[in-house]
């Protein structure tokens, strides 16, 4: 039945009313009752227009039953209809996507969204969006590494496949397979070889490294041996072959169908061989040269270092040393122990190639001269005086036992072989025309003047050899040296053993000579007279400084002042720029990305000033505590002693009292019997008359001889040397008192042959340690010592709490360690009870001369300190808190509440 128009318009009036309320109360509750209201009118108006619209919305139309009659809704009825069709709405709601809710808000021509709504709407398509390109893009990372990888290992597999072949049929066959794997370029393929050949060689290297230490060799001298054909097989040989087992692995699945060659195992990477550091220096800077001037005057001499660097396996003692002497130049060469003044001496005389740099000559026949440390071990103590100067003609001695060979053999002869007659006459006329060459027949007269000139006598010529002091022997040896007429000299430590007669000599004879000279010495005092430029070597780097060795203070300390306010001024200046970066990181990325690549390249430059050189810890360590010890020591008593069936006699009925906490030092000339009075008294050498004893029972003497540093084996380390004289410290005790000696680290694994003399001389006195003594009986403990290791030394000896008998030729030394003075004077031991500047004081003239040395920074001898070993010694008493007068009562009134109407009272 068709609906009356009064109906029709009575049925859409009422849900026109209801969506405009609804509309209204949307604002209030939110989208889902907009939602509910439109559909709802939607559907009536799809009723309203025929049956074909109420057949598909029927349901709706149901819903709506209102009575014929033109009667409005009641409010009750509103009400009913307005809770149903909430309901539809949360359920239509529900059923459809959200997506569609949104697009239905956002293309609702009659309703248009608020701002709010289209900021959210607009933050939401941000957020999914970002979140989908984020995802997208950890995808492709993760694709784009697995491809690399699989990459990788197909080309890896792919030259092993290849390299298998080629050692299996010497040639590559390319198969159906090798399509499906990557093909390696050309270039890639020569960098994958040149990778694998050398992972063999440092294979190599490291199992001949093995082997040579199991044997207990050096690796150079496994090699030696190795190739000589002394061994009975060389491990390298099965090791050898790593890099081709290593190739032949991968292919085996191949070859017996286990699989595919691409799904072929990787072949065995060899380990990697960590180089030492003189390795790789060899490996990153030029080999070392010796090159001469291509133009020098005739007349001059020089001999030049050029960044040199030289490093004994792990060990570097130089990094790059650039200084020179020449004409007219006296080098005082200066350094801490272990700084490499030694070596650089030896490498001036050709005797040790450097790791890197190059030695310039001033012309290619350069005579070059070295005064050694050890200098009295290459003399034959047997030898005569003469005998002993003439041994340096080596080769002229060949050229004279050749002549007289053949003169023995002509006279020998009886004429009747003209032609073997002939022959030796011929081989008679060269040798005499080398022998003139050579001027053999000046060489008696040059040996007479280098005796005078070194203050010998004639007779003195035909003394042997050990009947001299060890300040005499010093001039046996520099005498020795310049026979070999150099056009340089070197001398590494000439003052030691040398009292202060034999060092001023030395010091005249050295400004009279014309000859460059480079001196290596811990004495100030001698450099300061003789030395006209000075070579500080620190760090690896060797610095130059014009004038002697005062000035050289003055110098240094301006530069190293200079050198420490620049790179305190660049440190702060890199510090505020990088608290700027880190401060302006995330708001100016760009200006913090310029600033870091300047700051990057300011690093980088030339003009970046290094750190200055730190000094370290010094030499600092304490005597074991002393055994109890009587008051009477040791005593001589009516010592008479010489040598050469009396010819020498040192000592005529001389006595000495040696009691509980003397600290006295024996003084005198070169020769005069110091060392022999030690070596008495240590039983060491019997004397001619009288007697010389240790008084107490319980004295533990502990003796510290001349050449102490030179008994030590060469062969042996640090840290065997140590453990060989310990007895009950276990290896953790060792090694603390090896740091206490400045032996850390690696440098407990050097071999003694590597060590300087003043390395030597510590490494003896920490030997000395392990024994405990009351009595300290020392022989120039002092030679090889560097400064901070003297000064450390005395105050080891100030602190020692038994008995020191010490000789030494340093007088600062003295002052600071002796508190009695023994003085041999006309064969007799003389006894001055204070110390050295009391015994200075006795002798206006000695004094004069003494003072007369000192130079302008250097230290002046002063009283010698006292120490109360006994104070030091007592045990504190413990404090547990509270004043020292907590127990005396001061006040009356002391803890009284009202104290001052205590007092009114």
């Amino acid at each position: 039945h068709p609906v009356p128009p009064s109906a029709l318009r009575r049925r859409r009036s009422p849900p026109a009313a209801s969506a405009t309320a609804l509309h209204a109360k949307k604002k209030k509750g939110g989208n889902k009752a907009k939602d509910a209201a439109l559909a709802a009118l939607e559907a009536l108006e799809a009723q309203a227009d025929g049956p074909a619209a109420a057949a598909g919305g029927g349901a709706a139309t149901a819903t709506l039953d209102w009575d014929e009659e033109d009667e409005p809704l009641s409010k009750k009825e509103q009400m009913a209809l307005e809770k149903k069709r909430k309901k539809e709405a949360k359920k239509a709601q529900k059923a459809a996507p959200p997506a569609a809710a949104v697009d239905s808000l956002a293309w609702d021509e009659d309703e248009p969204l608020s701002k709010k709504e289209q900021m959210a709407l607009e933050k939401k398509r941000l957020k999914e969006a970002k979140k989908a390109a984020k995802q997208d893009e950890r995808a492709e990372a993760s694709e784009m590494e697995e491809i690399k990888k699989n990459k990788r290992k197909k080309a890896l597999a792919a030259l092993a496949e290849m390299e298998a072949a080629e050692l299996a049929a010497g040639s590559v066959n390319e198969d159906d397979g090798a399509d499906e794997q990557p093909k390696l370029s050309k270039k890639e393929m020569k960098e994958l070889k040149k990778k694998q050949a050398k992972q063999a060689e440092k294979e190599e290297k490291k199992q001949k490294k093995k082997a040579a230490k199991k044997l207990g060799l050096s690796v150079e001298e496994y090699e030696a041996k190795e190739a000589a054909g002394e061994l009975d097989g060389p491990p390298t040989a099965v090791n050898g072959d790593a890099a081709a087992a290593a190739a032949e692995a991968p292919a085996a699945p191949a070859v017996n169908g286990a699989g595919p060659p691409s799904e072929a195992a990787e072949p065995a990477k060899p380990k990697k061989v960590k180089l030492t550091a003189e390795e790789i220096i060899r490996k990153e800077r030029p080999p070392p040269r010796i090159r001469v001037m291509e133009s020098s005057q005739p007349d001059y001499t020089a001999l030049r270092l050029e960044n040199i660097a030289i490093t004994f396996r792990d060990q570097p003692v130089l990094k790059s040393a650039t200084w020179g002497v020449q004409t007219g130049d006296r080098i005082g060469l200066v350094g801490a122990n272990g700084a490499g003044k030694t070596t650089q001496l030896r490498i001036l005389a050709g005797e040790l190639e450097p790791t890197a740099g190059d030695v310039v000559k001033s012309s290619k026949d350069l005579r070059v001269a070295m005064l050694r440390q050890e200098f009295v071990d290459e003399l034959v103590l047997t030898r005569s005086l003469r005998d002993e100067f003439m041994s340096v003609f080596v080769e002229e001695a060949a050229i004279m036992d050749d002549l007289a060979a053949a003169e023995k053999e002509l006279g020998e002869m009886t004429g009747d072989d003209p032609d073997a007659m002939q022959e030796v006459l011929d081989r008679m006329a060269k040798l005499q025309d080398k022998a003139d060459t050579k001027n053999v027949g000046a060489l008696d007269s040059r040996v007479a003047k280098i005796m005078d000139l070194m203050g010998f006598e004639k007779e003195e010529g035909d003394y042997a050899v050990s009947a001299f002091s060890g300040g005499w022997k010093m001039r046996i040896g520099l005498g020795k040296v310049l026979l070999q007429e150099p056009n340089i000299l070197l001398l590494d430590e000439p003052t030691n053993h040398l009292d202060l007669e034999s060092v001023e000599w030395l010091e005249a004879f050295l400004r009279n000579q014309n000859i460059p000279m480079v001196i290596v010495s811990h004495d100030r005092e001698f450099l300061d007279q003789v030395c006209t430029k000075i070579v500080d070597a620190e760090g690896g780097i060797c610095t130059e400084y014009n004038g002697n060795y005062s000035q050289f203070l003055k110098l240094k300390k301006a530069r190293m002042d200079s050198w420490q306010a620049s790179y305190n001024a660049q440190e702060k200046k890199i510090k505020e720029e990088r608290q700027w970066i880190n401060k302006f990181r995330i708001k100016q990325p760009q200006a913090v990305k310029q600033r870091e690549a300047q700051l990057e390249k300011l690093m980088k430059s030339p003009d970046y000033v290094q750190k200055p050189p730190f000094v370290g810890k010094p030499f600092r360590f304490r005597f074991p505590d002393a055994p109890r010890l009587s008051p009477e020591v040791a005593e001589v008593r009516g010592l008479s002693h010489g040598y050469g069936d009396g010819a020498n006699r040192l000592f005529e009925d001389s006595d000495l009292f040696i009691e509980k906490g003397d600290r006295i030092a024996i003084i005198g000339p070169n020769g005069s019997g110091k060392s022999t009075l030690l070596r008495i008294l240590m039983g060491k050498e019997d004397p001619d008359e009288g007697s010389a004893k240790f008084l107490g029972q319980n004295v533990f003497p502990s003796y510290f001889e001349q050449n102490q540093a030179d008994v030590l084996d060469l062969d042996m380390t640090v840290v065997d040397t140590v453990q060989a004289a310990s007895n009950t410290q276990s290896y953790n005790e060792l090694r603390a008192l090896l740091g206490q000696f400045l032996f850390k680290g690696d440098n407990v694994e050097k071999k003694i042959e590597n060590l300087s003399g003043g390395e030597k001389a510590r490494l003896s006195l920490c030997c000395m340690m392990l024994k405990e003594s009351n009595l300290l009986i020392l022989d120039e403990p002092t030679n090889h010592l560097d400064i901070p290791a003297k000064e450390m030394l005395e105050e080891a000896l100030q602190h020692f709490d038994g008995s020191v008998v010490v000789i030494s030729h340093d007088r600062f030394f003295i002052s600071k360690v002796a508190t009695t003075i023994v003085a041999i004077e006309d064969k007799k031991l003389v006894k001055y009870g204070g110390d050295y500047k009391f015994y200075m004081d006795k002798s206006k003239d000695f004094k004069k001369k003494v003072e007369a040395r000192y130079f302008a920074g250097g230290s002046r001898i002063g009283n010698a300190p006292v120490i109360d070993l006994e104070e030091l010694n007592k045990p504190k008493k413990k404090n547990f808190g509270g004043a020292k007068n907590a127990g005396m009562v001061t006040r009356k009134d002391k803890g009284v509440k009202n104290a001052k109407r205590q007092n009114r009272k």
